[in-house]
């Protein structure tokens, strides 16, 4: 399967948390959920996106009232496929999450939030 861009042990394990991590993915939750730094995780989150596997949205709401915004991330369709894909073919189906963060994952991108 191309990828289009190199695939790292790092990205690995951002793509099993926003495989399996639940709703509300924001980058900072993602790197402590896959025990990587900010520093790697936020360059592989833009390149998910650059690619099509991951789309974001910035939080809506009152900033004031929790902190700086956050910017949420989840699987595009295709994403859901191709990391489902990746993993499968990298880690084996065995490798189902050790990144659990909440409830069982959705079957696919709904859209809103």
């Amino acid at each position: 399967m191309a990828s289009g861009f190199r695939v790292t042990d790092a990205t690995l394990d951002v793509l099993e948390v926003l495989l399996h991590g639940g709703r509300d993915l924001y980058g900072l939750k993602i790197a402590k959920a896959a025990g990587r730094p900010t520093g790697s995780v936020f360059p592989i989150l833009t390149k998910l996106e650059g690619c099509g596997w991951v789309v974001s949205e910035w939080e809506t709401g009152d900033p004031a009232a929790r902190g700086p915004r956050r910017r949420f991330y989840e699987l595009s369709p295709d994403g859901l496929v191709q990391a489902r894909q990746l993993l499968t073919e990298r880690r084996g189906t065995a490798a189902r999450s050790r990144h659990r963060l909440g409830p069982a994952p959705r079957p696919g991108w709904e859209g809103s939030r």
